[in-house]
């Protein structure tokens, strides 16, 4: 092993250690957002132990087409942890961050190997390049935030993948059945495991083929056939599904506040913002809270979405250009724009995350890392050491003040609602968190604030809960909630509210007598009134059975059970309706429950008899609810003590 080797995994050892060490007090802090819904279901395993529970969880995964299995998988070893702490699920993310480091280390030098730099430039420029991407603070939000897993595995996995394919092309001329078996292998599992952890793990085959396509010498590359049916063919698969969502309509989602062309435009400018956040570093953004962030409407709204494409246009031409004569160039510019093919075009996501960043910023820092190397071969070794070292250490002290400052959830999203007042959900956040701490008024001044800035329902559901809960409430706050809902597109908060909202009503019975029938009111008019929340997903179902519970709490039994019904049709499943007729016993009315899942086994009945496990739960809920239908006939004359 030679020297330069040698010396260069001792600095990569190094810089692990040094990223772990910053990182450290970062793995304190808490759950966060998205944290509860993608794992709640693991609290079923944490409590029995049980595979099928385990299994259950796994496959439950709802955050994109295909589930994220591999991602969910994953968590399964910290069950035990969950809710409680994070501690332990903030450390496997940390292991799995410094892994990729140490992977995109060793695939750096091959690729470069491969480019045709000799062992001692592609040593040095694979270490500073892996280093400078290990240490950044933009990704403390990939690694620290528990869910993100689901980013951080298509990376692992397509960094093994990519460790496969250029360590079997280096043989194609000694061992050629060897050296493409292994790589039709590697790029095959590596693809299929990035996928099933986050949907742009599909992206590995287009991302090899950037590799390729900048690479300058002709050694060892691969035949065209092989290429055709490993690289092109599933790269075209890929760009013919984005094509599909192709729809320059005035609306094509309904439950989004701007269209595809409104999207293309933004995300021309958010693109430039994270290469400025990534040669720019910045301790703490606006973090989690990015629905604040301004829409373009059109080239001139505002003037940066024409500057950011004429940018964007210039360094894709000129990596276009300049790949022959400046590779590393176009491989950091090339493989960024491909990196963010799926979640930064077409697709109705989110606007802004950081965590796109993950994948797409991996050959970023190679051109920084060749001129640092050409600038200690043509002007003195010890000047581009210290510059080098100096750039690892401030992204590492930037990287520990940002770790820090996500040790402490509590003081994290009240930093970015301070931070970020054109954010409804971090003023949302801000006020639970002083509800949570008994300043209630503060909290009402918050929202009142936000709402004036931004009329949103959610705001205005989660207020006027606020104000119910200290008799301060009236109906025209309703009529005000009622009048902004029925104007505005559906969202999952407004949703979140109104659930949340009924139930706060129906558990106390002086609010119940006060707000139930003008609540029922507003959910039926909201349906009927405003196609957005009609076709909003499961929305007009839950809005049945919300009135259900509304008008049971009001004592008007019949229409209640005949809402409870509505409710179990409309679901259209059985698991949905037996909760259902599970909720109307709780409530009491076991007779009522009995009947409902009669009904159930009529309109289901083939679901029913196909599924065991929806059988022995209807069958268990009939005798406990028999049992207790029988107790209380029993008692029924009995006086109250």
């Amino acid at each position: 092993m030679s020297n330069s080797r040698i010396l260069s995994i001792g600095g990569l050892f190094g810089v692990v250690l040094l990223t772990a060490l910053v990182y450290w007090s970062g793995l304190n802090g808490g759950f966060l957002f998205d944290d509860k819904p993608n794992l709640s279901g693991l609290t079923h395993f944490a409590q029995s132990g049980q595979w099928n529970d385990a299994k259950q969880f796994i496959i439950s995964g709802f955050s994109g087409p295909t589930g994220r299995p591999i991602a969910l998988g994953t968590f399964i070893f910290q069950a035990e942890s969950w809710p409680h702490s994070a501690y332990s699920f903030k450390l496997v993310n940390l292991f799995i961050h410094l892994v990729c480091g140490v992977l995109l280390f060793y695939v750096t030098y091959l690729i470069l190997r491969s480019y045709g730099y000799v062992e001692k430039k592609a040593v040095w420029i694979a270490l500073l390049s892996s280093s400078f991407w290990l240490s950044h603070p933009l990704f403390v939000s990939t690694t620290l935030y528990v869910i993100q897993r689901m980013a951080q595995l298509p990376l692992l996995f397509s960094l093994l993948g990519m460790l496969g394919y250029f360590k079997a092309r280096e043989s194609i001329s000694i061992r050629p059945r060897i050296a493409y078996v292994v790589m039709t292998i590697s790029i095959g599992c590596a693809t299929i495991l990035a996928t099933y952890s986050k949907e742009n793990g599909a992206l590995l085959p287009l991302l090899i083929l950037v590799i390729e396509f900048c690479n300058p010498t002709k050694i060892n590359k691969p035949i065209w056939y092989w290429r055709a049916i490993c690289l092109w063919l599933p790269s075209l698969a890929i760009a013919l599904l984005l094509m599909r969502e192709i729809n320059f309509a005035e609306n094509p989602w309904p439950f989004r506040n701007f269209n595809q062309i409104e999207r293309l435009w933004s995300e021309g400018r958010i693109l430039c913002d994270y290469l400025y956040r990534l040669f720019v570093p910045q301790i703490e953004g606006y973090g989690l809270f990015q629905d604040g962030y301004i829409v373009s409407r059109g080239w001139l709204e505002p003037i940066t979405t024409l500057t950011s494409f004429v940018f964007l246009s210039f360094l894709f031409l000129s990596a276009l250009w300049l790949r022959k004569k400046y590779p590393l160039y176009a491989l950091a510019i090339l493989f960024f724009f491909a990196a963010h093919l799926i979640e930064s075009t077409f697709i109705g996501l989110e606007l802004y995350f950081e965590h796109r960043n993950y994948i797409a910023a991996i050959f970023l820092f190679l051109p920084l890392a060749l001129g640092l190397f050409i600038l200690s071969e043509k002007v003195n070794p010890k000047v581009a050491i210290i510059i080098s070292c100096f750039i690892i250490t401030l992204l590492a002290w930037m990287t520990w003040q940002r770790a820090t400052l996500w040790s402490d959830t509590t003081k994290l999203q009240i930093y970015w609602a301070q931070n970020n007042p054109q954010s409804v959900r971090a003023q949302s956040r801000f006020a639970e968190i002083l509800l949570m701490h008994g300043r209630i008024d503060e909290a009402n001044y918050i929202l009142e604030n936000a709402i004036q800035r931004h009329p949103d329902a959610g705001l205005m559901i989660q207020l006027f809960q606020q104000k119910i809960s200290i008799n301060q409430g009236n109906i025209s706050d309703l009529t005000a909630i009622k009048k902004q809902l029925l104007n505005q597109k559906a969202d999952g908060a407004s949703v979140w509210g109104l659930r949340g909202l009924v139930g706060q009503i129906t558990n106390d019975q002086k609010l119940t007598q006060l707000y139930a029938l003008e609540t029922s009111n507003l959910l039926k008019d909201l349906v009927e009134r405003n196609q957005n929340y009609r076709n909003y997903p499961d929305f007009y179902p839950l809005s049945i059975y919300l009135r259900a519970q509304l008008l049971i709490a009001l004592n008007q039994v019949d229409s209640g059970y005949a809402e409870y019904k509505q409710a179990a049709i409309e679901y259209k499943n059985a698991s949905s309706a037996l909760a259902l007729a599970a909720d109307l016993g709780n409530k009491g009315y076991r007779l009522l429950a009995l009947k409902l899942i009669a009904e159930i086994e009529l309109m289901y009945k083939v679901q029913l008899e196909n599924d065991v496990g929806l059988q022995k739960i209807k069958n268990t809920m009939k005798r406990d609810l028999q049992v207790d239908s029988h107790f209380d006939s029993m008692h029924k004359d009995e006086p109250d003590e």
